[in-house]
């Protein structure tokens, strides 16, 4: 009886492209040739093996993916350790009772990394029909909140193990995945709102808005503070969606999640030398919560426990949120040196709905120290700026998810009110998803 050692290399390459890649790594185990074979190929044969495995995959092709802020990928993709490590999230994804303490970060950092790089849209209307493959699979294995929560890995959502790097990072993903089935629990809205209401988060440091302090000298604010925008996405979400608190979902599809936050580069345009990359003009729809002043300084000047929780559960509390459409006109652009290509975005714009209003808005669009893109503006009536706004584009450039963030006055006074906003362009070429529960 012949031996499979006997066949030709071509065959058993062939025969290792039908495994999985964790098989592949035991066959790998059973003698030098094999092992030689995965690992030690001659020449590029060993990156060709990697290469047949990842495209084996559900993922996208990374050679078609950009950057969230549309950059192609600079230098050779190495197939084989971007492979290993994301089957190593998945194995750990399958059973967090296996993950190491130390891999937590690796973890996250690896599914970030596929959120992160996708292909680009060419239009709002191709969401359903060429939604990134990495964004669903990233979403069908943290389903049910696997990872994002850490309930689901045994820790405690205020346990001092969550260094910021990893609380950062898992706000991050949450923030992009959407709703989870914990974010419906009534401690999950206490913590979101006993955040966004803490006047003790807004400050001079950060700007009054969803960032931590820069690092870089002469900056203004430095990287997105995603815990922040994760308490903001749950106000949002509250408000859009009503689900029982017994719904059992795993994975829920509406405006702030995974699908919408795609990265869109319109056909024929090059971000490069389009002034307005990031696709300022037009109409947006600007939705902002707000609650009671005379609670809200009640809340922030009493002490902590029971009695300040139920100031923000009881009978009494209401989040008021409203809407309405802004038109919004650049202006001007100027280089920013740090990020070329991507100049400082000026606008002016208007409310166009309700109407006749008096309301004007004026602000910019540029790129945090982390590559983020940024939204500050101020509005007011008859063009006395009144209300001060910071916030972050979420997912890719254009994407239909809008931007999150938070707004005060311009006075920036002690007792200044504060709360969420959620900015976005409804899309005139498609209806916006309905929410619907995948189990």
């Amino acid at each position: 009886m012949g031996k499979l050692y006997d066949l030709p290399v071509e065959i058993i390459e062939e025969i290792l492209l039908q495994c999985d890649p964790i098989e592949v790594g035991i066959i790998s185990c059973c003698s030098r040739l094999f092992y030689d074979l995965v690992y030690n190929s001659p020449g590029d044969s060993s990156q060709h093996i990697w290469r047949a495995l990842y495209l084996a995959q559900p993922f996208d092709d990374p050679t078609r993916c950009v950057s969230q802020n549309g950059r192609p990928r600079v230098g050779q993709f190495d197939w084989r350790s971007e492979l290993q490590a994301i089957i190593r999230a998945r194995t750990v994804l399958e059973d967090v009772s296996i993950c190491k303490p130390h891999e937590r970060i690796q973890v996250l950092k690896t599914l970030l990394n596929m959120v992160c790089w996708v292909p680009p849209l060419g239009s709002y209307g191709d969401i359903i029909e060429n939604l990134s493959q990495n964004l669903l699979w990233v979403t069908a294995v943290t389903r049910g909140g696997v990872f994002l929560d850490p309930g689901k890995i045994g820790l405690p959502s205020d346990d001092p193990e969550l260094a910021e790097e990893e609380a950062q990072l898992r706000a991050r993903l949450h923030t992009t995945i959407g709703l989870t089935p914990a974010d419906y629990k009534p401690a999950s809205r206490l913590a979101a709102r006993a955040y966004i209401y803490n006047m003790g988060h807004y400050n001079w440091s950060n700007e009054f808005g969803p960032f931590l302090p820069s690092s870089t000298e002469g900056s203004a604010v430095g990287r997105v503070n995603w815990v922040h925008m994760k308490h903001i996405h749950h106000s949002m979400t509250m408000h859009m969606l009503e689900l029982a608190d017994d719904a059992g979902f795993e994975v829920v599809i509406y405006p702030l999640s995974f699908p919408y936050t795609q990265i869109i580069i319109p056909e024929g345009i090059d971000l490069d030398q389009e002034d307005d990359w990031a696709g300022v003009n037009g109409v947006w729809t600007i939705s902002f919560c707000f609650v009671d002043h005379a609670l809200l300084l009640r809340y922030n000047n009493t002490p902590p426990g029971p009695f300040r929780e139920s100031l923000l559960t009881g009978p009494g509390f209401q989040e008021m949120f409203r809407s309405m459409k802004v038109n919004l006109q650049v202006t001007n652009v100027m280089e920013d040196q740090n990020h070329p290509g991507r100049p400082r975005i000026y606008f002016l714009g208007a409310v166009a709905d309700p109407s006749p209003s008096t309301s004007t808005i004026n602000g910019y669009v540029c790129m945090t120290d982390d590559d983020q893109i940024r939204w500050h503006f101020v509005s007011g009536e008859q063009g006395q700026a009144i209300w001060s706004s910071e916030g972050v584009q979420v997912g890719g450039i254009r994407s239909s998810y809008g931007v999150l963030g938070s707004w005060t006055t311009i006075f920036h006074d002690d007792d200044d009110p504060v709360g969420p906003f959620w900015l976005r362009k409804p899309p005139q070429e498609r209806s916006m998803f309905s929410a619907t529960s995948l189990t």
